[in-house]
């Protein structure tokens, strides 16, 4: 019987170094993030600890469902970050959800991290040929595809 474990383990591993490259964005470039951006970096966050939980378990196939769920919420954030930078009058800047975000646990104590202080429409600039929400949004698509393939393929 083939193991999910390595797929498990290099799918979280990608989603730090999505994250790694988030705070590199963030914190060298100074491209803050917006609220949206949070969520995803939320997002990414979730699909590595449930992948790191189905490695681990004895049961991998609950972790990769939950990653999926997350992944799929993470295509859906990524997809209205798009839709904002298509549509130059649709904003999401400051904002309820900024506040909201701004006030829960994470970004109270890693503000370094998880604190949305940036406009949806200053991530245009190109990051090696596409925007960062297109980025975010392939990230999501490829953890989707692989999460789907871990859950339905079958075990000899």
């Amino acid at each position: 019987m083939k193991s999910s474990r390595p797929a498990l383990l290099f799918i979280a591993a990608l989603c730090f170094v999505m994250l790694g490259v988030a705070m590199y964005l963030q914190h060298v470039v100074d491209m803050l993030p917006c609220p949206l951006c949070v969520i995803q970096r939320y997002l990414f966050l979730g699909i590595a600890v449930a992948c790191l939980y189905g490695a681990a378990s004895q049961r991998p196939k609950i972790g990769a469902g939950i990653g999926l769920l997350a992944a799929l919420g993470g295509l859906g954030v990524a997809g209205k970050h798009l839709y904002v930078l298509a549509h130059p009058g649709f904003s999401c800047g400051i904002d309820p959800m900024e506040t909201m975000l701004n006030k829960i646990f994470p970004a109270i104590y890693l503000p370094f991290i998880f604190r949305a202080d940036g406009l949806c429409e200053d991530a245009t600039a190109p990051f090696f040929g596409l925007s960062i929400p297109q980025w975010s949004f392939l990230g999501f698509g490829i953890f989707t595809l692989a999460l789907l393939w871990i859950l339905f393929r079958r075990q000899k």
